[in-house]
């Protein structure tokens, strides 16, 4: 195992999604901007962007030469791989979530074992499967889920774990539930209504033909709690975790209640009904997760109520959409 140097020097990749964007722009906010390496298989736009300039590379994780070149010429420490094809795209492509999700993960695995770099890759509640306990779903509990995407997520933490044991490899993981963004739009996922909602509301107000039914009840989080908490497990000690991947908990609603909850500040607002094949993926995962272990191990905290993002996510949508 070669050793890089040791101040915060982290590569992310994948920087381009949703959660990407905001990440890059805390952590070179805290780290400083050229300490951050943000990677992508496309470039910056006006519609994707980061906040904070830094250095971007291009670098395809299918490639696992370019995630050499990008971790040993930027001498990175820390890598965060958020590259992924999320559930509802990938279940459309399942060829490609596979290889995207899987083969991308192994090549990250490959050279941060190598070069000593930590590696953290968030999971998923789609990591859950219908056996799971739905309600409070534990950290430790069955899990077979049905998804190409949740299939790929169960299979990067238990490789995470074989090479924190056998290995020594610093990996970190949290299973993240639906994130909810006014910044980013959302990029195939099942729990993406919870954005789109908030759009609509503005737009039309109405939301037609939402894809879930009235009471689907899903794990949630706004994304300026799922950007802190990723920090906060970053930056965990390592001797303070008793487990490499955790749940990642905060709010969890239907669609209804989100609905009521928009009511109360546009009281004139509609919605109505059409569930699609998203249902069937969402009725397999857990209406809430149990976030105890990350409270207990390393402290974590969500702070976004359902009101207190619904004001947040209308009050900037407003500014962002011109309404």
């Amino acid at each position: 195992m070669h050793s890089l140097c040791k101040s915060p020097r982290v590569l992310v990749t994948g920087s381009l999604g949703q959660i990407g964007t905001e990440l890059v722009s805390t952590l070179r906010m805290k780290y400083g901007a050229e300490n951050v390496l943000a990677s992508d298989i496309k470039f910056p736009t006006e519609k994707a962007k980061f906040d904070v300039e830094g250095p971007f590379k291009y670098v395809n994780t299918n490639n696992i030469e370019q995630i050499k070149e990008a971790v040993v010429n930027f001498r990175a420490n820390k890598v965060i791989h958020l590259s992924s094809i999320l559930s509802a795209t990938g279940e459309q492509n399942p060829d490609l979530a596979m290889e995207v999700n899987s083969h991308g993960a192994e090549n990250c695995f490959k050279v941060c074992n190598y070069y000593g770099a930590s590696l953290l890759i968030p999971s998923s509640i789609a990591a859950f499967g219908p056996e799971t306990p739905r309600h409070n779903t534990p950290d430790l509990c069955i899990q077979r889920p049905l998804t190409m995407y949740g299939i790929s997520k169960v299979y990067i933490e238990l490789l995470g774990n074989w090479y924190n044991q056998k290995k020594g490899l610093d990996f970190r993981s949290l299973r993240l539930p639906g994130i909810i963004s006014w910044k980013a739009l959302p990029g195939g996922g099942t729990t993406d209504y919870a954005i789109d909602i908030y759009y609509q509301a503005l737009k039309k107000g109405h939301y037609t033909n939402c894809f879930l039914k009235k009471d689907t009840r899903m794990p949630m989080m706004y994304m300026d709690d799922c950007i802190r908490g990723i920090i906060e497990l970053l930056e965990a000690k390592n001797e303070n975790l008793k487990q490499r991947t955790y749940n990642l908990g905060a709010i969890d609603f239907t669609p209804e209640e989100i609905y009521e909850s928009i009511k109360k500040v546009m009281p004139k607002f509609k919605i109505d009904y059409k569930p699609d094949f998203r249902q069937s993926i969402a009725d397999t995962w857990p209406t809430s997760i149990d976030s105890s272990c990350a409270k207990k191990d390393w402290g974590w905290e969500h702070d976004y109520d359902l009101d207190k993002m619904t004001d947040v996510m209308l009050m900037n949508l407003k500014k962002k959409l011109f309404v």
